[in-house]
């Protein structure tokens, strides 16, 4: 089930320059965004190679081992994002700026 996008209910060539630099705006916030996703996701990864390694006790071997898919999942949920929301960018790049 996929949500309604609001792009589409704007032709691209009724945008001004302003909406323009938003969007820019928003391709960066968007790569911020990814960034932010891997640190945390190589953060939970290594925390939990970390608890399985050097840690002799089984809790901290199996919140190890739970850290360690956690971290996984949230590179994945990441990537995911940033490549919905850049496609949904695309959209208004077709068309020229108005002055």
């Amino acid at each position: 089930m996929s949500t309604p996008d609001p792009y589409l209910e704007v032709p691209p060539d009724q945008l001004i320059l302003r909406d323009h630099l938003a969007a820019d705006r928003t391709v960066l916030a968007n790569e911020r965004t990814l960034l932010a996703y891997i640190r945390t996701a190589l953060a939970l990864t290594v925390g939990g190679i970390t608890l399985v390694r050097f840690f002799g006790t089984e809790i901290t071997a199996v919140l190890g081992w739970m850290l360690i898919p956690v971290g996984v999942a949230t590179m994945v949920l990441g990537i995911r994002s940033y490549r919905h929301t850049k496609r949904r960018m695309a959209l208004l790049d077709q068309a020229p700026p108005k002055e």
